[in-house]
């Protein structure tokens, strides 16, 4: 008799997400995980996202819409885009680096729900995640917790941030669209605790 977990159509887990990263250039090289998820071959590097096809789902933190399991057709089909910048240039900048005005019609933009940095540069801070926090945290939020507890292996922090983020991850993951995603926003922080 199959177990509850193989009743599932394998078409749902085709392989793989695809992962690509944009790279600003703006952190110190040592620091920077995007860099570091390129070196390990975890991600590929792109400098837009014209030409990849279909196009990604592109974390970006001034998008309306939260990330939610609604989301899980359109990131396993077309992978998901995160752009390594700086926190401290992005909140001054006002737009989102490494994507040109053409792009901006182009991929599914969603930025992530509220969840706590455990790197060693936000340590604690709501909505501050590094490059590899960010594309864990969509991951999981997509149902692919193991695969983004693997890309989490070894980096500064990381062991952290699945154990401390736990219960929120779960219920956004639960959550079916933005809207119910946005609700668990309201409850777990009561606002915007990045403001």
């Amino acid at each position: 008799m199959p177990s509850s977990g193989s009743t599932r159509n394998p078409r749902d887990r085709p392989g793989p997400v695809r992962l690509f990263i944009v790279l600003a250039g703006e952190d110190h090289p040592k620091a920077c995980t995007g860099r570091r998820l390129l070196h390990r071959g975890l991600a590929r590097r792109v400098s837009r996202i014209e030409g990849i096809v279909p196009p990604p789902v592109v974390l970006d933190p001034y998008a309306s819409e939260p990330l939610a399991a609604a989301d899980r057709k359109a990131v396993v089909q077309g992978g998901i885009l995160a752009v390594d910048c700086s926190w401290n240039r992005l909140t001054h900048r006002g737009r989102f680096p490494g994507t040109d005005a053409d792009d901006r019609d182009r991929g599914l933009r969603r930025r992530l729900p509220f969840l706590i940095a455990t790197n060693p540069q936000h340590y604690g801070r709501p909505a501050q995640l590094n490059t590899v926090e960010a594309l864990a945290a969509a991951l999981y939020l997509v149902g692919r917790a193991e695969d983004a507890a693997r890309i989490l292996r070894g980096f500064r922090g990381s062991d952290a941030f699945l154990p401390v983020n736990r219960e929120r991850l779960d219920a956004y993951a639960r959550a079916r669209d933005a809207a119910a995603v946005l609700a668990v926003e309201r409850r777990l922080f009561g606002g915007d605790p990045a403001g």
